[in-house]
């Protein structure tokens, strides 16, 4: 089963979805009610998705407090769904310190990647559990934010709310 539900927060609407293993998708502001849901439709039948708070009180907590400035690193239990590389990038992605940033190319050669960077920003950017698995801590090598699906407005307030960025 998938349990979802949405709820407002510092920085908009959010829908989670959450199976049996944890956490595998949430949609931030930028992304509407329509891809959250068309997502689901792709990764599972439509009889498995029901509406559920309470299953995901948690990971909304975790993200509130998150939110507040009071969590660092989030514990919840996340279920990954994606191709074997982009689950490596986004295993990779989870290793970036609260308050860092890294590069597209930085975060190539930690993964010891042959297809580049720009296949790395691919599976960044196909990443279905932002904030969580922190892909807004990866900028351009020349430190400009780029790359957010999410949006650069977003990003820049992520990165502000860890410290990251004194802008």
């Amino acid at each position: 089963m998938v349990y979802c539900t949405s709820f407002d927060s510092k920085i908009g609407l959010i829908y989670i979805a959450s199976t049996e293993k944890g956490v595998c998708k949430i949609s931030v502001p930028k992304q509407s009610r329509k891809d959250f849901f068309g997502w689901l439709n792709e990764n599972f039948d439509d009889n498995e998705v029901v509406d559920n708070k309470s299953r995901n009180k948690d990971i909304i907590d975790q993200l509130n407090r998150y939110f507040n400035g009071k969590l660092a690193k989030f514990t919840c239990p996340i279920d990954f769904m994606g191709t074997p590389f982009q689950v490596r990038v986004w295993r990779e992605l989870t290793k970036i310190p609260y308050g860092s940033t890294i590069s597209y190319k930085q975060l190539a050669k930690r993964l010891g990647t042959s297809r580049g960077f720009q296949t790395v920003g691919r599976a960044n950017a196909s990443n279905p559990l932002p904030i969580i698995v922190p892909c807004h801590r990866v900028i351009g090598t020349d430190g400009s934010l780029v790359g957010y699906s999410s949006g650069i407005k977003t990003k820049e307030f992520l990165l502000k709310l860890e410290g990251a960025l004194m802008i």
